[in-house]
């Protein structure tokens, strides 16, 4: 069976030993990408001991489980890798996650933040945003802004009654 986290290597060959505590994960890259298949595996105990030590304290076991077995995970794809590498102490890596969720097709995008100590490499924090799977997020059209309120120039007759030009009367309060 191939992996989960799409490296196209056999699940056994690729994430399963870090998930079974066989092998660390030498790089960020290959943590974040067993946390993947953490995910669709709903191996919670590998999410948690994975997570750095100071982002446990609000760590929900229960739920996160109900969450990871209720998603139907599509995907896994790598967009960018900033160090990380075994020689590193600390690494970033960019990956949007695709997922089914009560029937909609979800992209997870995050860019993630790694930490090693020792040969233990851990997840501390990601800046994260979830779609509609397929939506380009960066490039989505500009929602359109609907006055409730006709428009005053300046020059016209102020809406409150008073006679006197918009810009002598209400409009000061706008300039």
């Amino acid at each position: 069976m191939k992996c989960y986290c799409q490296s196209n290597l056999n699940f056994s060959e690729c994430c399963e030993p870090y998930l079974k505590g066989e092998k660390k994960a030498p790089t960020a890259e290959k943590l974040m990408r067993s946390r993947y298949s953490a995910y669709a595996t709903a191996n919670i105990d590998y999410l948690k001991s994975t997570l750095a030590p100071e982002s446990r304290h609000d760590f929900d076991s229960a739920t996160t489980k109900k969450w990871a077995q209720s998603a139907k995970w599509k995907g896994l794809k790598i967009m960018s890798v900033e160090k990380g590498m075994e020689n590193d102490t600390k690494g970033t890596v960019e990956f949007t996650a695709t997922y089914e969720q009560d029937g909609e097709g979800l992209d997870h995008h995050e860019v993630s933040t790694f930490r090693k100590e020792g040969n233990d490499w851990y997840f501390i924090d990601g800046d994260a945003h979830t779609h509609r799977e397929g939506e380009d997020h960066h490039h989505a059209k500009p929602q359109t802004v609907v006055r409730e309120e006709a428009k005053v120039g300046r020059n016209e007759p102020c809406p409150c009654g008073s006679g006197k030009k918009y810009k002598k009367c209400h409009g000061l309060d706008a300039e």
